[in-house]
């Protein structure tokens, strides 16, 4: 039988690479002669540059770049052809911050990572977005790559208060000539009800009290700016980085669908007898964008079946069939909740263990 391994990163326990060895692992112990594909998987967030090395190779540059707080941080440029590709979550990420201080949080290290793409003579710039713990529309972002303003650019969000003149041309400068992309499974605007503020800045460490006020702030950050591009989709990815790369040209794609494209998830679906994918909690908002259900509609579009194994499955058969899942088995529930935390890897490959009982021929 020949099964396609395609999982997300399990948040907190299990990078996409690990949670897929792990599932072969397992899978194994029942049925050694199985033909399995490893293939993991990223929606654009933390595990972006590493599950795109080891599905398609090519070269890292290691670099460091300013963290969330200007504390030097390491990352990684992986350049594949004419191709550069970073991610955010290296530069900006939440661990990074801990998930406090999200108002005074930059991004100025983005920056840093797109200038070192640029200047390693890549024609092609994607950036992953997802995980931040940023809400400063960008703007450390703009700053790092020589825009200018009648604010601080590089000290958060809040700081961008009553700005009213940004001068981005040094930035659009610094990346002329290169064709950007964004990678992102969010599409929410910038500012308003359903803004990177509203729904991320709690998750940042933005008290409750205090989001009305920042997402004024990001409202007089994009009239300095551009009003329209703050409410296209995407310009809210990643505390506003979305809107900031806009600002510069970007394009935006769906970063589950980018991903599978680039490591020929459809081809590879067709010539398997079955997928396993999965993700830290499986709940009916996986549809928006995250990996299962973009792994499920390859498997679906190839007439195979799909399975996944998550740390908790949180929906019912119903709604598990509306996402494309033919089965769904979660960690906790075969293994127990403290082995699930305590040993991630070993209970993933026991439950894998025990789902290639059922599934494989």
């Amino acid at each position: 039988m020949r099964v396609l391994v395609a999982p997300d990163k399990f948040a907190g326990t299990l990078t996409a690479v690990e949670a897929a060895e792990a599932i072969a692992v397992g899978w194994r112990r029942h049925a050694p002669g199985d033909e399995l594909e490893l293939v993991p998987m990223s929606d654009g967030g933390p595990g972006f540059v590493d599950v795109l090395h080891a599905s398609r190779g090519g070269d890292l540059l290691a670099v460091t770049v300013p963290g969330p707080f200007g504390d030097p941080v390491p990352a990684a440029v992986l350049r594949v052809g004419d191709t550069a590709y970073v991610e955010c979550a290296q530069a900006c990420g939440v661990h990074l911050t801990g998930g406090e201080g999200g108002a005074s949080a930059s991004t100025a290290g983005v920056g840093g990572l797109v200038a070192a793409a640029v200047a390693s003579g890549a024609g092609r710039v994607v950036v992953g977005l997802g995980g931040s713990g940023t809400n400063d529309g960008g703007a450390g972002l703009l700053g790092a790559l020589g825009a200018t303003a009648d604010r601080p650019l590089d000290r958060g969000g809040e700081a961008l208060a009553g700005v009213a003149a940004v001068d981005l041309a040094p930035a659009r400068s610094a990346v002329a000539g290169v064709e950007l992309v964004i990678a992102s499974d969010v599409d929410s605007p910038l500012t308003g009800l359903f803004g990177a503020t509203k729904t991320f800045g709690p998750q940042k460490g933005v008290a409750e009290a205090d989001l009305p006020g920042l997402d004024a702030v990001l409202e007089g950050f994009a009239a300095a700016t551009d009003r329209r591009t703050a409410l296209e989709p995407g310009a809210g990815a990643a505390g506003g980085l979305g809107h900031a790369l806009l600002l510069l040209g970007a394009t935006r794609v769906p970063g589950v669908e980018y991903v599978a494209e680039a490591v020929g998830l459809a081809e590879r679906a067709r010539d398997a007898d079955l997928l396993l994918t999965g993700e830290g909690a499986f709940d009916f908002s996986s549809r928006a964008g995250k990996v299962p259900f973009g792994v499920a509609a390859v498997a679906s579009a190839a007439l195979r079946p799909c399975v996944a194994i998550a740390g908790r499955v949180l929906v019912g058969s119903r709604e598990m069939r509306a996402l494309g899942m033919d089965a769904a088995y979660a960690l906790v529930d075969v293994v127990g909740e403290e082995r699930s935390f305590a040993d991630p890897a070993g209970a993933l490959a026991e439950t894998a263990e025990r789902v290639a009982r059922t599934w494989s021929r």
